[in-house]
C-alpha cells in the first residue's frame, strides 16, 4: 500500500469533472437506436420518381426486388387496363403511380414476403422537325424537354434552339415551352408530338447577308473616288 502512487491535489478536480461528465453522457450513449433494417426495402432501391397520373396509352414500368419474372414494361390501353404478372389485368388509368405501387403491393404479399415494388410511367411522345434522329419514344414524364430532344439526336443546326412547339391531333397548341420544362409541368399526354421548327432564312444565312452588305459597301465606296 505504501508503493500505491497517490494523485496529486491538483489532479483531483480533473478526475471528478471527468467522472461527471461520463455520467451524464452514459444516458444518451444507452438511447442510440440500432440501424435500421435494410434487408427488405419497401421500395425498389435506386431513383425515387415523383407521382404520375398515369393515362391510356402509357407504358407501366414496374420493378420487383429480386423478382426480374415480375418486372418489364406493360402497356396501358385505350380502356385505361394494364396486364401484370400473377396479378392479372387491373385499371390504371388515371391513377397515380403511387396508388398503382400500394395496390400492386398488396396483390404481391400473397405470394411474396415482403415485396418490394418500384413503378415509373413511360409517356409516348414524339420528336419531330429539326432534330437529327425523329422518332417515337417512351420516357419518365418528369424529365425536361431537353432530355427528349437529347433522346432524338438534339437539335438540328438548322433547328431553332428557343422554340418547341406541342402538337395534338395535328393541332399546335399554345403552349410555351422551353428546353427546361418537365414534360408533367407542360400537360403532355400520351401522342403528343414536341415539334421543333426550322430557323428563319435570315438566322439561317446571316452570312450571306454579311457577305451582301460588304459588297455593296465596297461598291459605294468606290462610285464615291470617282
Amino acid at each position: 500500500m505504501e508503493n500505491r502512487r497517490r494523485l496529486s491535489p491538483s489532479a483531483r478536480p480533473l478526475l471528478a469533472a471527468a467522472a461527471l461528465v461520463f455520467a451524464l453522457t452514459a444516458p444518451a450513449r444507452a438511447q442510440v437506436p440500432a440501424p435500421p433494417d435494410t434487408s427488405r426495402p419497401s421500395a425498389v432501391p435506386g431513383l425515387r420518381h415523383a407521382s404520375v397520373v398515369l393515362q391510356p396509352g402509357d407504358k407501366v414500368r414496374l420493378r420487383v426486388w429480386r423478382e426480374p419474372d415480375l418486372s418489364g414494361d406493360f402497356a396501358v390501353d385505350e380502356n385505361g387496363v394494364a396486364v401484370f404478372p400473377h396479378v392479372g389485368r387491373l385499371e390504371v388509368g388515371r391513377i397515380s403511380t403511387d396508388s398503382l405501387q400500394g395496390l400492386l403491393i398488396s396483390r404481391y404479399a400473397g405470394s411474396l414476403r415482403d415485396p418490394a415494388v418500384e413503378v415509373t410511367v413511360l409517356r409516348r411522345v414524339s420528336v419531330l422537325g429539326s432534330v437529327r434522329n425523329p422518332g417515337l419514344f417512351y420516357v419518365d414524364p418528369t424529365i425536361t424537354v431537353a432530355d427528349v430532344l437529347a433522346l432524338a439526336g438534339g437539335v438540328s443546326p438548322e433547328g431553332n434552339q428557343k422554340r418547341i412547339d406541342l402538337v395534338r391531333g395535328g393541332e399546335r397548341l399554345q403552349v410555351h415551352l422551353t428546353q427546361a420544362s418537365s414534360l408533367a409541368d407542360s400537360f403532355i399526354q400520351p401522342g403528343d408530338q414536341l415539334w421543333v421548327p426550322e430557323r428563319s432564312w435570315v438566322s439561317r444565312n446571316t452570312w450571306v447577308l454579311s457577305a451582301g452588305i460588304t459588297g455593296v459597301a465596297l461598291v459605294i465606296a468606290a462610285l464615291l473616288r470617282y
